[in-house]
């Protein structure tokens, strides 16, 4: 009877152990797959906010294309008035000398 009775608790000893080691592995699988989880959205995080910084970057550039472009128009706009009042003093002096 002793003899069953050790065999029982060995089993029931042997059954813990396997099943506080199955507990354990499936912990620690959780573990790994909650960091690669925290890994990929810190990855995608970076990536997103690069995506970002880059796309406001070329906001910024074409801003700044578009300000160039516009004092060129302007520039060209008062050279155009300064020669049309040019000539139009030219044409004011030409008269009066006729």
């Amino acid at each position: 009877m002793k003899k069953i009775v050790a065999a029982l608790a060995s089993a029931m000893l042997v059954t813990t152990v396997f099943a506080q080691t199955a507990a354990t592995d499936a912990g620690k699988a959780q573990m790994k797959a909650n960091n690669e989880k925290a890994e990929a959205q810190a990855t995608a995080n970076k990536k997103a906010h690069a995506a970002q910084a880059k796309a406001d970057k070329k906001k910024q550039e074409a801003a700044k294309d578009a300000n160039v472009a516009q004092a060129k128009a302007d520039k060209e706009k008062v050279e155009a008035q300064s020669d049309a009042n040019k000539a139009a003093a030219d044409a004011k002096v030409d008269a009066a000398k006729k």
